[in-house]
């Protein structure tokens, strides 16, 4: 299983396994208070992309095709492949930063994952 959470919700004891899938370090969070397991920021939206989105909603749906061709680059099969071996053994919560829970890069990540054959 795969969750998805807001990096600035406090931990839970069911969070599984949590990883930082944004590559920046969120603002204002310290690393103890993350509680993060692994900070996979190789999977996240290119510095590119991400510049070029630059939180416009209307480049949104744009965004999301633009990182699922990230994620279907040779280069990121390693990273997805670590976290789908961690879903089939326990829950993974992918933590991002972004306010927005419905246009996210976690949620592109996780929707991917999910229908991933690799």
């Amino acid at each position: 299983m795969i969750a998805i959470k807001r990096v600035y919700e406090p931990p839970a004891a069911g969070d599984g396994y949590r990883v930082l899938v944004d590559r920046l370090w969120p603002r204002g969070v310290s690393r103890e208070a993350a509680t993060i397991d692994l900070w996979l920021k190789d999977i996240a939206p290119s510095n590119a992309l991400r510049l070029w989105f630059g939180k416009d909603p209307a480049r949104w749906a744009e965004f999301a095709e633009r990182y699922v061709a990230e994620l279907e680059a040779p280069e990121a099969a390693p990273h997805l492949r670590l976290l789908r071996a961690r879903a089939k053994v326990g829950l993974v919560t992918l933590l991002y930063a972004k306010r927005d829970e419905t246009e996210n890069n976690a949620r592109v990540l996780r929707n991917f994952l999910m229908r991933w054959r690799g």
